[in-house]
């Protein structure tokens, strides 16, 4: 069950965060992982800052929206894309 939450919410966090920032990722498989990835970047992030955004799976999808929002922003540096 495991597995099936943080597929869910790494699914959430990607279209979330594909929304926010232009240029962001098209695809559900593309978003899942871009969610899954800004988790850890997002953990890694909160970690860094010794930041707290909660144990549930509001916490966790907040985690991973802003983690995905910084893997889209640095992806659209590194190519100059804009949109």
């Amino acid at each position: 069950m495991g597995l099936l939450w943080s597929l869910l919410i790494g699914l959430a966090a990607g279209l979330i965060a594909s929304w926010i920032m232009p240029g962001g990722a098209n695809g559900c498989i593309w978003n899942t992982v871009l969610g899954l990835l800004g988790g850890v970047v997002g953990g890694w992030v909160f970690s860094l800052l010794d930041v707290s955004a909660g144990t549930g799976v509001w916490g966790q999808l907040v985690v991973a929206v802003i983690g995905a929002v910084i893997l889209i922003a640095i992806y659209n540096a590194i190519t100059k894309r804009k949109k």
